[in-house]
């Protein structure tokens, strides 16, 4: 027992430190705080802009492109200057109420109609709120990494951030109508066309998220991280250097493009697919968009038990499979007259395709600390905001494209937001959102994961390695 004990001791001071579940939860507060606010942004925005606020679908399209152009620059530029500082809140934690602050007052910026068709407001807040998020994000992603280097840990860390980021994804997806029902009660058909009821409900879900920011703040601590002298040399070309160099990084990096591309594409389009194929009311869409992170409450917490049991490719493989399935069935039962008009079936083919879905990119996240120790490994510094700002690029360039795609799509099939119903091309186009382009995503995905090569055992290795550098 005594020698059991002494081999924690030794493990931890080696970096292999454990983690409690109440620091578990306060990690994954962060993701759930983030996921109140830019699930929102994802999933609402575009529909707001072009319903509410007054804008065409193809100019929200370029705008939203402009705006992922912007965090092209700034990601890098972020992830310098975390890694090169150390604040006295914490290397990274102290972004959570920096940058959480200003984020939290864009995001009630963006859905405030004050200046109702102004495309310069439009873009003042939009790209405030993206550069705030990523102030917030890229020191946010390093956090894991800075806890532990134990790769079970950080297994539970991403399984529990994951779960209740998919709170965070439910709250959205399932509490936007209902809350937006309450401000106006008089809509019954048709997500709100009222500005103040918009403004309100972002209030409601910003504020809570920046509280939940500061949970986080303050259960987390870092105990990886590498001192100041060795970071201090840090540029910003160091990023493009650690993708050179890093092969894992660039699987993973494309990994992330495919993934919130896929993600994005269909989020956004959840709201029309609802509205005007299927004939929705804000209940039917409540559920629909819910059933996006349900999911999530049944099979994140058996995700160290799959992993174990079938790898992590093994894992990635059947998971993303189930989403095309899902995907599949949505297109299909939104063929057939006959099958639509039972939305049971659709909530079925959503809550498949959701379960792979969350599953797949859940557990992504877990593969950051990864690759950052694999780069302490080959050069000898543990960059993980230059890493974190890199995914970010990536992460943001698929979320470029699930604002970019749809917009163009709608406007390509000449949706119009002052009809009560679309034209059979139209709807044809909003269900290449919904499924088509999306299912041909996955696939892409599939195909990058399949060249990551650091299993558990490999990763392990690496990471004792470099603790026995430390050592001597």
């Amino acid at each position: 027992m005594e020698a059991s004990i002494n081999l924690t001791k030794s493990q931890e001071a080696k970096g292999f430190y454990k983690v409690s579940m109440l620091q578990c939860i306060g990690f994954g507060s962060g993701d759930l705080a983030q996921n109140l606010i830019y699930q929102t942004i994802s999933m609402y925005l575009l529909f707001f802009y072009t319903n509410v606020y007054g804008l065409d679908p193809a100019v929200a399209a370029v705008m939203f492109l402009i705006v992922r152009i912007v965090d092209v620059i700034w990601d890098p530029l972020v992830g310098t200057f975390v890694d090169k500082h150390d604040p006295k809140l914490g290397k990274y934690r102290a972004y959570l109420i920096l940058g959480g602050i200003p984020l939290t007052a864009f995001a009630l910026l963006c859905f405030w109609n004050g200046f109702s068709g102004s495309l310069l407001y439009a873009y003042i807040t939009y790209v405030g709120l993206s550069m705030c998020y990523t102030l917030v994000n890229v020191p946010y992603g390093a956090l894991n990494a800075s806890l532990t280097r134990d790769t079970a840990e950080i297994t539970k860390l991403t399984a529990v951030r994951m779960f209740m980021a998919n709170v965070g994804g439910l709250a959205v997806g399932m509490g936007i109508p209902i809350v937006l029902k309450i401000f106006d009660p008089t809509e019954t058909t048709d997500m709100s066309m009222n500005d103040t009821a918009w403004f309100a409900t972002m209030a409601i879900y910003g504020c809570v998220g920046l509280a939940l920011l500061f949970f986080c703040f303050s259960q987390c601590r870092e105990r990886v991280v590498m001192d100041k002298k060795a970071t201090e040399n840090v540029k910003v070309s160091d990023l493009w250097m650690e993708f050179a160099h890093n092969r894992p990084l660039r699987i993973l990096a494309f990994f992330f493009i495919t993934a919130f591309a896929m993600m994005a594409i269909g989020n956004a389009a959840g709201a029309y697919y609802i509205n005007y194929n299927l004939g929705g009311t804000a209940g039917e869409l409540s559920i629909f968009m819910g059933l996006g992170s349900i999911p999530a409450f049944i099979f994140m917490p058996m995700i160290p038990a799959i992993k174990r049991r079938v790898g992590k490719k093994g894992m990635f493989y059947i998971f993303l499979i189930t989403a095309i399935v899902g995907m599949a069935m949505l297109y299909a039962i939104s063929m057939i007259p006959s099958l639509r008009e039972h939305m049971i079936l659709v909530y079925i083919a959503q809550f498949i395709k959701s379960t792979g879905i969350i599953v797949a990119t859940g557990y992504m996240w877990a593969l950051v600390p990864e690759v950052i120790s694999f780069g302490e490994y080959t050069h000898g510094r543990r960059i993980s905001g230059i890493v974190n700002a890199l995914t970010g690029i990536f992460y943001k360039a698929g979320m470029a494209l699930g604002g970019v795609v749809p917009g163009l799509v709608l406007a390509f099939v000449g949706f119009n937001k002052d009809a009560a119903t679309q034209t059979p091309f139209a709807e044809q186009g909003i269900l290449w959102l919904v499924a088509v382009i999306p299912a041909i995503l996955l696939v892409l995905a599939m195909f990058i994961i399949s060249r990551y090569e650091l299993d558990d055992d490999v990763i392990d290795n690496i990471n004792r390695e470099i603790e026995a550098r430390h050592s001597n």
